[in-house]
């Protein structure tokens, strides 16, 4: 998952080369929908959702429709490095959401100093690269790492019963529908370039469809918190393919961020050592088994 949601913000910069940001989002929708819809409704997955459909228009909203055309906009006027790198304080977000919304993840000393540290690395990424001219496309990607926060906790909370392919294919449904007038109205009169295509083609494969059923089944084994650290790789695999393939510049302020970055979601993420009441209760709770 680190790898996959690591690849993006080279194709988005890629494709936004030729494409407008409502019609990238609808294209990358819009193969998502047509691989996994069918194979949802033949699994019988889609009609559980009919109760919940409030939770999976507002899971849409933040997870999918907003965040991938804020990024998609925001990669047209900054590096596909440093969005990537922007993205990775998702999990300190996250464990303030956690925090804030349940008061059972408690936030100790060391999680604190984290998130400050992880909210410093943010600062010297957009205050030290002097490349970065427009603050607007910064504050969009903090927008997107929010939303992404918030949908693991969405995900989480009130859709876990759910069955994953469905929750994911009616969320990708209902942005192609909604992004599918403008989207189309805005494609290019002449089929884009090869790399575009090939682009898209690697968004709505492999970073939507595939990528999509892994995070459910990565957030049911770890938990929406604990599932946002893949953003621990992925601004690695951001920076190296946006250095090693577009000649992206390796900054001081990248350099010294991207670091207190990873070092403070590390930090804010790490569960606070139970209470001695807390620790013999889930000792007698574990299941006995075998060494892997």
């Amino acid at each position: 998952m680190g790898f996959i949601w690591g690849i993006p913000y080279l194709f988005i910069k890629i494709a936004v080369g030729e494409l407008s940001p409502a019609s990238l989002v609808f294209l990358r929708t819009a193969i998502g929908t047509v691989l996994l819809l069918p194979l949802a409704a033949t699994r019988k997955d889609l009609a559980p959702l009919a109760r919940h459909w409030k939770w999976i228009l507002v899971y849409t909203a933040v997870e999918v429709a907003a965040p991938w055309f804020l990024l998609s906009d925001a990669e047209r006027r900054i590096s596909s490095s440093l969005t990537g790198l922007l993205i990775a304080a998702t999990p300190s977000l996250g464990a303030i959401l956690a925090w804030a919304t349940s008061g059972q993840d408690r936030l100790d000393r060391r999680r604190i100093v984290g998130l400050a540290v992880g909210f410093v690395g943010v600062a010297a990424l957009v205050g030290l690269d002097f490349g970065t001219n427009d603050l607007s496309a910064v504050g969009e990607v903090l927008l997107v790492a929010l939303g992404y926060a918030s949908g693991a906790t969405i995900i989480s909370r009130k859709l876990s019963t759910l069955p994953s392919l469905g929750v994911v294919a009616a969320s990708l449904a209902i942005t192609a529908l909604v992004y599918g007038p403008v989207g189309i109205a805005q494609l290019p009169p002449t089929l884009p370039s090869p790399a575009v295509v090939f682009a898209v083609a690697v968004l709505g494969i492999v970073c939507t469809a595939l990528a999509f059923v892994l995070f459910f089944a990565l957030i049911a084994e770890a938990g929406s918190a604990r599932a946002t650290v893949i953003t621990y790789v992925n601004p690695a695999v951001a920076l190296a393919l946006g250095v090693a393939l577009l000649s992206e510049p390796l900054t001081v302020g990248i350099a010294i961020g991207s670091v207190l970055v990873v070092l403070g979601s590390i930090l804010a993420t790490r569960r606070a050592p139970p209470s001695t009441s807390e620790s013999l209760t889930q000792e007698s709770a574990r299941p006995i088994r075998s060494s892997p």
